[in-house]
């Protein structure tokens, strides 16, 4: 890429509300990722016995629910971030593209 090119990119106001946005998005999705998979370990460190409590009359346990919902959790906030990319990221890209050109 040629280097003024980057410099007029970085100078764009687009582009540095696309970086605010993406990085505000980013860190908050990562935050919540972060409480709800510590927050399943240390529930599993320091309070075994929610997770091992029966749910109903039968063998099914809370910690199946409560594990299938962090894996879920996680794909539903891949899934988020990949549509709102596709979405208001892909319009801001496609406005600096127009203005540097």
């Amino acid at each position: 890429m040629d280097l003024k090119l980057a410099e007029k990119i970085k100078s764009s106001a687009t582009y540095r509300e696309l970086v605010r946005k993406r990085s505000r998005l980013g860190w908050t999705l990562t935050a919540l990722v972060l409480v709800v998979y510590y927050g399943y370990v240390l529930l599993i460190a320091f309070d075994r016995g929610v997770l091992a409590a029966k749910m109903g009359p039968g063998v099914m346990t809370w910690g199946m629910p409560i594990g299938l919902f962090v894996i879920l959790f996680t794909v539903a906030i891949t899934g988020f971030y990949v549509r709102r990319a596709n979405s208001a990221y892909d319009e801001l890209t496609d406005q600096i593209k127009r203005e540097v050109a």
